[in-house]
């Protein structure tokens, strides 16, 4: 695969108290799947900007400092998207109640027996179990 058919993305797994916001995707790659709210890096954005932008005009909340928790290869081209290079950042929620924008159908704050049971984007689940089992350390 060629790395210029690479598409950057990010997405934040914001915690707040034992619960980790989750939107529902509104447009594909991984439409109806529950996620943490992210999207794609402008050309003029750094990977954290975009974050912040992108969770920003997902959710409407703020969080506090940003770390990174993993990179993930999406391949959606059988969606008819593209190859996305997905950052995960994690952090602590610091203002505001979710709102859902842009692409998300939905967001809302989910305790982990919620989360179980809905239908998630590869990786989620186990991103939630470490953040909320303290294998993360979020500042704040």
């Amino acid at each position: 695969m060629n790395e210029a058919n690479i598409v950057p993305a990010v997405s934040v797994a914001v915690l707040r108290d034992r619960a980790i916001m989750l939107v529902r995707r509104g447009r594909a790659p991984s439409k109806g799947l529950y996620a943490f709210p992210g999207g794609r890096v402008e050309a003029d954005e750094t990977l954290e900007d975009a974050a912040r932008r992108e969770l920003m005009e997902e959710t409407g909340i703020e969080v506090g400092a940003l770390v990174p928790l993993r990179e993930i290869l999406i391949d959606s081209r059988d969606e008819g998207a593209s190859v996305y290079r997905l950052t995960v950042f994690g952090a602590r929620h610091s203002g505001g109640e979710p709102v859902s924008g842009d692409d998300a159908d939905e967001a809302a704050f989910h305790h982990l027996e919620e989360i179980e049971r809905l239908p998630l984007t590869d990786s989620t689940l186990e991103i939630v179990l470490e953040l909320l089992d303290g294998q993360v350390n979020l500042p704040g």
